[in-house]
């Protein structure tokens, strides 16, 4: 019974969502003066997903919230019908979604308890948690953004 309890509680953590840290890497600005440059890491949550939220703390200064997302094409496919073979008999109903294979573009938008502002762009390959782009905030930083 502490087995199967053990295995439905993991089974309820993995479906709150993945996260994913995103580096941001000062290429210029104040921050990229800086020996060696800082490296900003940012929480994205909901990371198996097409938006989330994103954290992060800019060094020596405020804490950083905001949201990621990203368009992701997906192609809805249903199924309905009446099969006579053994293995389906009674017919089948369905519908599958399926993404789409190619780059999604994407956006980051996030606000600093001080007012700073980062923004940014990305793109991402279709199905994968992995990308690259750029973002500046209003302090006369720019990034380049892994994750």
């Amino acid at each position: 019974m502490k087995k199967l309890l053990a295995l439905a509680s993991l089974g309820l953590l993995t479906a709150c969502g993945a996260s994913k840290d995103m580096q941001l890497y000062p290429v210029s600005g104040p921050l990229a003066a800086q020996v060696p440059p800082p490296v900003i890491v940012a929480r994205a949550t909901n990371s198996d997903d097409n938006s989330g939220q994103l954290n992060f703390r800019i060094p020596k200064g405020p804490r950083c919230s905001g949201t990621w997302t990203t368009v992701a094409p997906t192609v809805v496919s249903k199924e309905r019908g009446i099969s006579l073979s053994i293995r389906d008999l009674g017919g089948r109903l369905g519908r599958d979604r399926e993404t789409v294979a190619g780059v999604n573009s994407g956006e980051l938008y996030a606000v600093c308890k001080d007012g700073t502002i980062v923004q940014g762009t990305f793109v991402m390959g279709s199905g994968t948690t992995s990308g690259t782009g750029t973002a500046t905030d209003t302090q006369g930083n720019s990034y380049k953004v892994l994750f």
